[in-house]
């Protein structure tokens, strides 16, 4: 056909090439910035609210799940929503646990678990955490590829769209780290907000509008619960493994302790990802209406559902606005991917290469060692594109690989006695239970019901019945969390470093070895004193802690954000009805 290049035409190409000069020009300059692995990793943690609420929506909103909950809706209604949903009861609690990320000042959640569990288990974090980002690049460029594979008809395979898009985001990430990251989630959260609205209205245009859509779908396709595949028991299993895995993707301690303060990094994350929550309505009332113009959509196999996306956006949308949505799509993928990259890179080379094979190089060494690394944790996320059947089959795993760990993590803050035995034998029983069970056809939900109470009460009775972890290790870890940000003298005063964790070189090793000496325990007392308590950490003494004076901070943010979830579901509710 004239004007047509590779099943898309001229115009949407020049929208499209507009785009990636604009990404990329941002992405070389944010690299001038870049001069440490601090600045790469974590932005040198001076971002601001904006900033901050801009990273956590990028990074936390992807083309794959818009694919899974518009692919869903389309076969079983609003009841799709759920797919990304699941985290929406979670989503209050983030205000509560983003400081505690912050106060740690800790650079990866692997030196989380390294600093609380010992070397071995920061390892093993290391070892998941990198699966966990491989898996999810290879699901992000998975649910992109088959949509760009749909609207063009064929000509650009998804195997191909996998490819072109990996080396874009990958050589943009290696150039600017987190800041270009950061920087772009402004114009990404744009792109992404347009992909997520931009099919309703010509969709409503195509079918008739309200009226024919009602009259073309049955009456359950507008609730929240369906009679299968989502239904309440589904609902409730995976809000609770959403709940208790979402703290260690390992992503998190960048998007929560790259703020300038607290508040930053609170107010980042929370209202980030109620703006991710807001543009899942989008997605699910797109799939409604594709459902209304692929009605054979509604009979199809999970993997074929997820081309009605893309088939949608060919058959609905006018030349140019297609290259506007492929260009919304890709900048969902580097905002995602990019992040994962970095993050990846991070882990890979702050808690396996330094730790084991080189902690006496310089910061322009494991700056090139990150840089390099991360070329790494794309291509395993490629093969694992290329290799799922579906998205929703790769959601379910990136799912329950991190509830094998969340478990430790959640224990280490309400429990002191929390120890690297009872953190070992909760991920490996977790892990054995799960895949079991899958083997043996359970469904999500069933294997959820019944790895999580057995997780916790394995971890709750080894560590009783073990060693505890080193006192030093214990007061040094909950003087951090006792510690506001803005008061890092308190910790220098009792000899603890108040500065970014820092993997130590042989030398240091050797005269951590040969020193006796015991840090105290730092109470937080300053921090009841000011509103900034945290109750997650006091949650074993609130009797004798609790006062709105002392947990102000925690307290508004929580009740606000649950203002928040009950005002979206009353949404839900009235464009379902409306609708």
């Amino acid at each position: 056909m004239d004007g047509y290049f590779l099943g898309l035409n001229t115009l949407d190409w020049l929208v499209i090439a507009a785009y990636i000069i604009l990404i990329t020009a941002i992405g070389l300059w944010a690299n001038r910035s870049v001069k440490s692995t601090g600045d790469y990793f974590m932005g040198g943690r001076k971002f601001g609210k904006l900033l901050m609420i801009a990273q956590a929506f990028g990074a936390g909103t992807r083309t794959d799940q818009a694919v899974a909950v518009i692919g869903a809706s389309s076969q079983i209604g609003l009841a799709g929503i759920w797919y990304q949903w699941l985290y929406l009861f979670s989503t209050p609690f983030f205000w509560l646990i983003a400081p505690i990320y912050r106060r740690l000042r800790y650079i990866t959640i692997g030196d989380f678990f390294e600093q609380r569990y010992g070397t071995g288990m920061g390892a093993a974090y290391a070892f998941v955490g990198l699966l966990w980002f491989a898996v999810n690049i290879g699901v992000v460029l998975k649910g992109t590829g088959v949509t760009i594979e749909a609207i063009t008809g064929g000509i650009i395979s998804t195997e191909a769209a996998v490819i072109g898009m990996m080396l874009f985001f990958v050589v943009y990430g290696a150039l600017g780290g987190l800041v270009a990251a950061a920087t772009t989630q402004l114009i990404q959260g744009f792109f992404i907000l347009l992909l997520s609205f931009l099919l309703i209205p010509f969709a409503l245009d195509y079918v008739g509008g309200l009226q024919a859509v009602h009259e073309a779908l049955p009456d359950d396709w507008f609730n929240l619960i369906a009679n299968e595949e989502v239904t309440l028991f589904f609902i409730v299993m995976a809000v609770l493994n959403g709940l208790i895995g979402v703290v260690v993707q390992p992503h998190h301690m960048a998007i929560n302790g790259s703020g300038k303060t607290e508040i930053s990094c609170r107010s980042g994350w929370t209202y980030g990802v109620f703006i991710k929550r807001f543009a899942t309505l989008g997605w699910a009332f797109t799939g409604i209406f594709i459902a209304v113009v692929f009605p054979q959509i509604m009979e199809a196999d999970s993997s074929e559902r997820e081309l009605a996306f893309g088939l949608a956006i060919v058959e609905l949308l006018p030349n140019g606005f297609i290259g506007l949505m492929i260009a919304a799509m890709v900048a969902a993928v580097v905002s995602a991917c990019n992040n994962f990259m970095v993050n990846g890179s991070a882990l890979f080379t702050r808690n396996f290469y330094r730790r084991f094979l080189n902690s006496d190089a310089d910061e322009d060494h494991y700056l090139k060692v990150a840089r390099i690394s991360s070329f790494f944790v794309v291509a395993a996320g490629v093969a694992i594109a290329l290799y799922i059947p579906s998205v929703v089959e790769g959601l379910f795993l990136i799912w329950k690989i991190m509830a094998f760990l969340g478990i430790a993590f959640w224990m280490a803050i309400f429990w002191k006695k929390a120890n690297r035995y009872g953190a070992w034998s909760s991920m490996i029983i977790t892990a054995i239970l799960s895949f079991t069970t899958d083997a043996l056809g359970w469904s999500f939900p069933e294997q959820v019901a019944l790895y999580l109470p057995i997780g916790f009460a394995t971890m709750v009775t080894v560590s009783y019945f073990t060693k505890e972890e080193d006192k030093a290790i214990i007061n040094r870890f909950y003087s951090l969390l006792n510690t506001p940000v803005g008061q890092e003298h308190r910790l220098e005063e009792a000899g603890i470093s108040a500065a970014d964790f820092e993997i130590p070189n042989s030398k240091q090793r050797e005269e951590e070895r040969e020193t006796t000496n015991i840090p105290p325990l730092l109470n937080n007392k300053p921090a009841l004193e000011t509103g900034e308590g945290l109750m997650l950490v006091d949650l074993f003494r609130l009797k004798e802690t609790f006062s709105f004076k002392n947990y102000k901070v925690d307290l508004k943010g929580f009740g606000i954000s649950w203002a928040i979830v009950s005002g979206y579901l009353v949404l839900a509710w009235i464009l379902s009805t409306v609708v």
